[in-house]
């Protein structure tokens, strides 16, 4: 029986393909594994497409004439420059410029907001805002089928009268799928080309075994959360908190200075943000390590006996055949080439400080 408050309707999917689901984000039992080996999901995903289900996101609709004002006060983007169709990755700073959440924003239409956001403090700054302003703040039950990979246009396009083809990079919008009524975004979190599919809890059982029939063809499989960590690391791609290890890492610190419009009117923490611009203490930070196996995330980075960082994200690649490390490094030890050491459990391994993403450098395949 599900142990987490929250539970997906595809609960009996997951543990039919081999998952416990004692593992949980956000208070939902997650798929952390299926039987099937995560590093067989990740070559498919990169080769073909894998499904995921990522309705543990925490999902919220804010609506009403005040919407735009209050995402504009909380939010490090400028929102009014969003359109029906376009989607924002933002983030939320305190008072002090410390990242305390990051944020996906979709604009569904005038006055009505989807927020996609994990386990930061987006609900609690919600909460605190939402009294100033003519909104209504609703939790969200829609469930999130992902499908990441190659082929995933060529097994949705023939079952949604919407041209996805067509669809832009972080664009969305409403249609049907299998008949069902949708919202497909085209995004994801795998360094592939992918579609996201918002549902109703009521459809998304149809929906995963309709996406999965029609993905049979092409070599499409259910992925599990091991897969998609794997690829999010090879694909540079940050999760909050693990990748901002002070409690008051700024955007500039995570290389997310495109997220931050200091042009627009005042904001939560925006003269704290203008003010630590250019006094970095650290960088997010690539780097190979020469081992066999991931390092484990906490260790240490070194520089001639010196500590230099903190190591954040790891995977061991079997795509690349690389030890990855995502980690954040003093700014003068950040140049591509720059040769560190990684100590962990008394040992230590060579690492080099390389371009992020490791796959995919050019991000070719997700906006291509």
């Amino acid at each position: 029986m599900p142990a987490f408050p929250r539970v997906s309707a595809l609960y009996d999917r997951h543990t039919a393909l081999g998952s416990d689901m004692s593992s949980a984000w956000n208070d939902m039992a997650i798929p952390q594994n299926y039987a099937t080996d995560p590093y067989l999901e990740t070559t498919v995903t990169r080769s073909k497409a894998g499904l995921i289900e990522v309705t543990a996101l925490n999902l919220v609709l804010v609506k009403g004439p005040g919407s735009l004002d209050l995402l504009n006060q909380m939010l490090t983007t400028d929102i009014s420059k969003a359109a029906p169709g376009d989607s924002h990755i933002s983030n939320i700073v305190n008072a002090n410029g410390g990242l305390i959440d990051d944020v996906l924003v979709y604009m569904l239409e005038p006055n009505v907001y989807r927020l996609s956001h994990g386990s930061g403090a987006t609900a609690a700054t919600l909460k605190e805002l939402a009294p100033k302003y003519d909104v209504t703040i609703e939790t969200d039950d829609t469930h999130v089928l992902s499908l990441q990979g190659p082929v995933s246009l060529d097994v949705l396009a023939p079952h949604t009268p919407l041209k996805i083809a067509e669809l832009g990079y972080f664009k969305h919008a409403p249609t049907t799928l299998f008949g069902k009524s949708i919202q497909l975004a085209r995004g994801g979190y795998s360094g592939e080309r992918g579609y996201e599919v918002f549902c109703s809890r009521d459809d998304a059982v149809y929906l995963w075994d309709a996406i999965l029939e029609a993905g049979k063809p092409f070599g499409v499989m259910p992925v599990s959360w091991t897969c998609l960590d794997i690829v999010r690391v090879e694909g540079g791609l940050l999760f909050f908190p693990f990748d901002m290890p002070h409690p008051d890492t700024t955007p500039w610190e995570v290389k997310a200075d495109w997220t931050v419009d200091l042009s627009k009117p005042d904001f939560i923490g925006k003269a704290a943000l203008a003010a630590s611009k250019g006094k970095e203490r650290s960088v997010i930070t690539g780097l190979e390590v020469w081992h066999t196996a991931a390092i484990t995330p906490g260790a240490k980075v070194k520089s001639d006996g010196r500590d230099v960082g903190v190591v954040t994200s790891t995977v061991f690649s079997q795509h690349l055949m690389k030890s990855l490390a995502m980690a954040q490094i003093d700014k003068g030890y950040t140049a591509f080439g720059t040769a560190l050491e990684i100590e962990e459990d008394g040992k230590t391994y060579p690492a080099t400080v390389v371009r992020m993403p490791f796959y995919d450098p050019m991000r070719l395949r997700t906006h291509g």
